[in-house]
């Protein structure tokens, strides 16, 4: 259902401290801490000695004991105490998985540690760059990750974010071995209310159309940013020159939790009016209206496909984007299944 070799976003930076974190990624419980260096460890939520939640228990030091019989584990994952015994049994450890710290959040490797490079950490640098603002949330949403669709905005934000012209523009798809781009642009056109807003912190004094730009990016297996704004029309943005306009990134990290749940990290991020708080708790409130909707509409989904076991989905043209970002997630998937390297895994043996 999901690949094992790749980083998943497991938590947002502040989220982990001195207090036990329980997560799932990829069906594998895992607890998280941080050490009192504040370096932030994730070990298997499972105890060696009779299987009960790590998270269940309490910190010492940088220990992790046990909350049923009181064994304790090192960062490393290896028991360092047993109750009422001095030897400590050789095999007595759990697992501890690889973890970076990156563009605020915490991303963790489930697969073959050997491989784990910090390099294919993806790309959410927006969400810490200092020319950039903004904020985010997270949604424990109840479908399957791979229900992501990068096409529907024109009908589901109807109110916020979408306009007709959306579904009225010509698009472009490409695709590498481990990304598929979906781009448009829109001439001309009245600014949708949420972006019409947006450009009235610039240009308070301008109410005439716009250019409008879309640009997604999914990376296998799980992240998409969408590099998106309005200017001015006529003015250049087409051209690179987005100075009479508002950008923005859109920053997604859907984990895997189960095959038929998981964690949807996201952010927004803007380049303008860096210092006003205002703008941040704004724009992140009004963000997480637009992704309340994506998160009822994909629950509704998952229930149907439960209830239709075997359907087999119709594609039209606007799903070429979901279809390579699917295939993409598969070849992943078949290569671990059938144990040849991916490009990936080239890239991590050779650490780069």
């Amino acid at each position: 259902m999901f690949p094992l070799n790749a980083w998943y976003a497991v938590a947002w930076d502040v989220e982990v401290g001195r207090k036990l974190l329980s997560r799932t990624v990829c069906g594998r419980p895992v607890v998280l801490y941080r050490t009192q260096e504040g370096r932030a460890v994730a070990l298997a939520d499972t105890c060696w000695h009779r299987l009960v939640p790590l998270s269940m228990g309490s910190l010492h030091g940088d220990e992790l004991q046990c909350g049923y019989h009181g064994i304790r584990y090192g960062a490393d994952g290896r028991a360092t105490h047993m109750p009422a015994q001095e030897t400590i049994n050789p095999s007595a450890c759990v697992r501890s998985y690889p973890l970076v710290e990156r563009h605020r959040y915490i991303w963790i490797w489930t697969g073959d540690p050997a491989l784990a490079a910090p390099s294919l950490v993806p790309d959410l640098h927006w969400n810490d760059d200092p020319e950039w603002a903004g904020d985010g949330r997270t949604i424990h949403a109840e479908c399957d990750y791979r229900l992501m669709d990068l096409t529907h905005e024109t009908f589901l934000h109807g109110s916020s974010i979408g306009n007709a012209e959306l579904n009225e523009v010509p698009f472009e798809v490409t695709h590498t071995d481990r990304t598929v781009t979906v781009s448009r642009w829109m001439y001309g056109i009245q600014a949708p209310p949420f972006w019409a807003a947006q450009l009235a912190n610039r240009f308070p004094d301008y109410g005439g159309p716009v250019d409008r730009w879309q640009r997604i990016t999914f990376e296998a297996p799980s992240t998409i940013r969408i590099d998106v704004g309005v200017a001015k029309a006529g003015t250049g943005a087409p051209e690179g020159d987005r100075s009479q306009g508002v950008n923005g990134y859109v920053l997604n990290a859907l984990t895997p939790e189960t095959d038929r749940t998981c964690h949807y990290f996201w952010a927004f991020a803007r380049n303008y009016a860096l210092g006003d708080q205002r703008i941040t708790t704004q724009l992140r409130e009004g963000v997480s209206g637009v992704f309340f909707e994506d998160e009822t509409m994909l629950n509704a989904q998952q229930r149907a496909i439960e209830a239709n076991p075997g359907y087999e989905f119709y594609n039209l043209n606007i799903d070429a984007g979901g279809m390579w970002a699917r295939r993409l997630i598969q070849r992943m998937i078949d290569a671990e299944t059938e144990g040849v390297g991916t490009a990936a895994t080239e890239v991590a043996r050779a650490g780069r």
